[in-house]
């Protein structure tokens, strides 16, 4: 009871409910070079639709990562997608000169005030850098006292009727601040048709402080920019060729504004984009944003067709730094495709070059053909995604600790063919030294044979499921922990740890993850001085399940006289 200073009564509530909270074990992560989208920011992806419309269907340049992504999608509902890229690329304007906008962080920081740029870029710029912004054209009728020409404008139809005064500005005695606005597909990079819609804005206003009735801003700056997926407002002070809209962007409130117009319509398209190829530098960047486990949470990182020195990368600095995540990669393509008779050596090499020993990253064997739907052809895709999208279906039909692999599990999907579909001469050179196979068997599929990590010395925790299981195990009872921070480290507070600790365990041991556990928090290991440097202690024991990787059958015969029981066991 707190101290009272008077006579009363208090009433206090414990809350003794705390659980081991479930944690998240399928966020996929992946930085790749895609045709548009943000650049530099973690955009979270459920499935390839959306994948397409955010980064944009993939070209010759943007397939492999495109597919990696996709093929991960496939398997699972959530992919955090970086869009590298290098710093020389720029966003299409409807301008002379162009400009570099990242992302929609990057553009609120610097250009989100119309005129705080040069009239040369132009009023719209592109959302995102690339070249395919140059697809784009706007048109925008802005003359809300010109309504005999309105039937001339291309887009009328689009609308119910020509702009006017808004009922906004119309109550503060103003006039004239309505405008349409239509964003086109030019030449058809969006939507594969020459000339098409894309968006639509009516009666936008001119005025910065209009409102629509549900007090929404009905500003025409917030509403592109907060609405279109394809433009950026840059400059309203020169319109087109025509430098007549200083009024616009003022404020209607108490002014009576007449807001100046433009004759008719003017319609500006949209030039100077340039995509640029990341460098390894401009990836690496890009990884670095999964880096703090605080702020994102991952467990599954896709490396694509990453080089050596980026899988490295990955491995050291986000799967080993953060511990809470594993990485999967590929071998080049080179080891693979078309090198007839030399992929076991130069896929083990390619592994030595990344010289990890590691149980934070798993390898696979190869690339696999698919089809390209969206440009009608073939490609050669590595495996990665598909293997961490393995885990993923693995956690949805059962759990982390299970193994991805084999027949029950691992079927790989969008297979046309393997470029390598390893022997077992080539699965015995290469799995001893972690690398999983990927094997056609025919009529049965491509399976993914293997379950090791990347790690050389013998342990439990050179298999995935055991990696996986640690990392589940931790990752929860870490974060129940932090409820027993700021407490006093006394016999309560112990015996509360232990008894939220093993009910956890006992469920996983339950469902076929641990054979045993033992859980420790005592005087034993919470010694005086323990206690005394503020600090607790709890030691966790675990004995992991371990997945069959080696089966042997015994085929004895047995003559007739003979009793099964004289013979059963001797023959191990």
């Amino acid at each position: 009871m707190p101290f009272m200073l008077s006579p009363g009564v208090n009433v206090t509530e414990i809350d003794l409910t705390t659980i081991v909270p479930a944690v998240g074990t399928t966020e996929g992560a992946y930085v790749g070079n895609f045709v548009w989208g943000p650049v530099l920011k973690i955009m979270s992806v459920s499935n390839e639709v959306e994948l397409a419309n955010l980064f944009g269907e993939p070209d010759s340049n943007t397939f492999v990562s495109f597919f990696t992504a996709a093929n991960f999608l496939s398997y699972a509902r959530n992919l955090r997608v970086i869009r590298a890229s290098n710093t020389n690329h720029r966003n299409a304007t409807t301008g002379s000169n162009q400009l570099a906008i990242n992302n929609k962080d990057d553009y609120e920081y610097s250009y989100l005030t119309p005129g705080s740029v040069a009239n040369t870029y132009g009023m719209f710029a592109a959302r995102y850098p690339g070249s395919k912004g140059n697809s784009l054209k706007v048109s925008v009728w802005a003359d809300s006292g010109n309504s005999q020409s309105y039937s001339g404008w291309t887009y009328a139809t689009q609308f119910d009727s020509y702009p006017g005064t808004s009922t906004f500005v119309s109550n503060q005695l103003g006039a004239n601040d309505e405008m349409h606005i239509v964003v086109v597909d030019e030449d058809g990079a969006f939507a594969g048709t020459a000339n098409t819609i894309l968006e639509k804005f009516a009666f936008c206003s001119k005025a910065s402080d209009a409102t629509n009735d549900d007090g929404s801003s009905n500003y025409y700056v917030n509403v592109i920019n907060d609405k279109s997926k394809y433009i950026y407002v840059l400059n309203h002070m020169q319109f087109g060729n025509i430098p007549a809209t200083t009024t616009w962007g003022t404020a209607a409130t108490g002014t009576a504004q007449a807001y100046s117009q433009v004759n008719n319509f003017v319609t500006l398209s949209f030039a100077g984009g340039i995509t640029a190829a990341p460098t390894t530098g401009n990836i690496e960047t890009a990884y670095d944003k999964f880096r703090n486990a605080e702020e994102v949470d991952i467990s599954l990182i896709l490396t694509g067709d990453h080089n050596s020195i980026i899988q490295q990368y990955v491995i050291d600095n986000l799967a080993e730094y953060r511990k809470d995540c594993v990485a999967f990669i590929s071998p080049a393509r080179a080891n693979v495709v078309n090198n007839l008779g030399e992929e076991a050596s130069d896929v083990v090499d390619y592994k030595n070059i990344v010289g990890r020993s590691s149980s934070y990253y798993v390898m696979d064997s190869g690339w696999k053909s698919q089809f390209d739907k969206y440009n009608n052809v073939l490609r050669w895709i590595p495996l990665n995604g598909d293997i961490a999208g393995l885990c993923v279906r693995t956690d949805f039909e059962r759990d982390p600790w299970y193994s991805p692999a084999g027949f029950n599990r691992g079927q790989i999907k969008n297979v046309v063919k393997l470029a390598w579909n390893p022997n077992k001469s080539n699965r015995d050179d290469i799995y001893k030294v972690g690398i999983n196979p990927i094997v056609s068997f025919p009529g049965e599929g491509t399976i993914l044979y293997g379950d090791k990590t990347g790690l050389a010395k013998p342990s439990a925790f050179d298999r995935i499921n055991v990696r996986r299981l640690f990392i589940v195990l931790e990752k929860a009872i870490a974060r129940a922990a932090r409820y027993s921070l700021f407490e006093f480290n006394d016999e309560f507070t112990r015996a509360q740890f232990v008894a939220l600790i093993e009910p956890y365990l006992r469920d996983v041991q339950g469902r076929r993850g641990i054979f045993d556990f033992r859980v420790v928090c005592d005087t034993t290991n919470n010694t005086p001085e323990v206690i005394d440097r503020n600090e607790f202690v709890g030691d966790i024991y675990i004995k992991p399940a371990r997945s069959i990787n080696f089966i042997q059958l015994n085929f004895v015969a047995v003559r007739t006289g003979v009793a099964f029981e004289e013979v059963i066991g001797k023959f191990g």
